[in-house]
């Protein structure tokens, strides 16, 4: 049988996004994520040993961000997200087989390096692949669906790690950790991939990244788009790490905690899957799903009970959505050639400010609470909401009197 046109762009379409969702539900399936603080305890580290852990981590992803997003822009980025994986399982076996500080501190480097080559060259190729076939205005409801199936995955790590924890203690949480790397990897070799180096690309990744900066330095939207990525990911993004201190301080027993934080996290998939909706709507509609999260944010917060947790679920769908949103603009304003370049650029900036909303929530929660705490960082999220309006309107009324002219 012949296909039409039509037909085949529709078939490789869905070979792309069949792929991403199974790539990003696995990427995410790692059961060591819910009890790798565990494992570094039973191997005798302090606190203060965990800590600089973390903090390598950190510095691993910061480090290697925008040279790996160059690289992306330069060589195949399939490859990059095979090869990440593996340097990630790689990480989780050495974890497991020599458990001292030494070994978790290259895996933690190994995982931050595999992060940092995945970070931009997933975007740019979903992207790159859609607008090949016609159906970049997809992308954001492609992302928001991708976004979902990894938080779906997060959910059932959390769910079945513990189970796997008492039968077969930490060598089996490992094992199958490795295990679903191996799986991603594997995943990986289905993407399709029919972008075509140019002669700058060609000559190395320096001069894909000065392609891409340039890009930035020149255009007013993509530079506006590039700073809106972190401005909106970034804070809630750590506020993450404290969503179960925030549920202790409700009240809730620490036997309900993860129960708790699994429909906060399906708040948070909610907003995934219904961030390509809001995409028709523009400027205006992330405003609303900013500003609207932000007051949601606070009020659940300040609340200090169940019912207000149920706000701060409905606050993180609002922003999982807006973060699809911000990150779909970007990819709409840039060229391909330094598509990944400017993802990782992004990307950077998020690692950066997320890094400073730690130190400040550590001020607040210290001496008001972690209720306080995730109020004080609402305010952003309005602020932010009120710039785009008084933006958006700014640009309509230009628009207008342009019109009568």
């Amino acid at each position: 049988m012949t296909l039409t046109p039509t037909r085949a762009v529709d078939v490789r379409v869905r070979r792309l996004t069949t792929t991403l969702y199974g790539y990003s539900f696995l990427e995410e399936f790692v059961l060591l994520y819910p009890v790798y603080a565990l494992l570094f305890s039973d191997a005798g580290l302090s606190v203060w040993q965990i800590s600089s852990l973390f903090a390598l981590w950190s510095v691993t992803a910061v480090v290697l961000e925008v040279p790996s997003g160059a690289w992306a822009d330069a060589v195949s980025r399939r490859l990059l997200l095979v090869v990440g994986p593996l340097l990630t399982g790689a990480g989780f076996a050495l974890w497991i087989l020599v458990p001292s500080y030494a070994a978790f501190a290259v895996g933690f480097v190994l995982w931050g390096t595999g992060g940092a080559l995945c970070s931009g060259a997933l975007e740019a190729l979903v992207y790159d692949e859609l607008e090949r076939g016609g159906a970049s205005d997809r992308y954001a409801r492609v992302l928001g669906r991708a976004r979902a199936a990894g938080l779906a995955a997060v959910m059932a790590a959390m769910g079945l790690a513990g189970p796997v924890l008492a039968w077969g203690g930490h060598a089996a949480v490992g094992a199958a950790s490795v295990l679903v790397c191996l799986l991603t990897s594997v995943t990986a070799l289905r993407f399709p991939e029919h972008r075509r180096a140019r002669a700058a690309e060609r000559r190395g990744w320096v001069v894909a990244m000065r392609a891409g900066l340039g890009e930035a330095r020149r255009d007013r939207s993509v530079r506006g788009a590039l700073l809106l990525v972190p401005a909106v990911a970034a804070v809630w993004g750590a506020l993450d790490e404290y969503t179960p201190l925030l549920v202790r301080e409700a009240g809730v027993a620490d036997v309900a905690v993860p129960w708790v934080l699994l429909v906060i996290w399906g708040g948070a998939t909610a907003g995934s899957l219904l961030a390509g909706e809001g995409e028709r709507f523009g400027t205006g509609a992330l405003a609303v799903l900013l500003g609207g999260g932000g007051l949601a944010l606070a009020v659940g917060a300040v609340a200090g009970t169940v019912a207000g947790l149920l706000l701060v679920a409905v606050a993180f769908g609002a922003f999982q959505a807006a973060t699809v949103l911000a990150e779909a603009r970007l990819q709409h304003r840039i060229e391909s050639t330094g598509r990944a370049t400017l993802t990782s650029v992004a990307g950077l900036g998020t690692e950066v400010v997320t890094l400073t909303v730690f130190a400040g929530y550590a001020v607040i929660a210290s001496g008001h609470g972690h209720g306080a705490a995730f109020a004080v960082s609402a305010v952003p999220y309005v602020v932010l909401a009120v710039g785009l309006a008084v933006g958006s309107a700014v640009v309509r009324r230009r628009g207008r009197v342009g019109a009568e002219v």
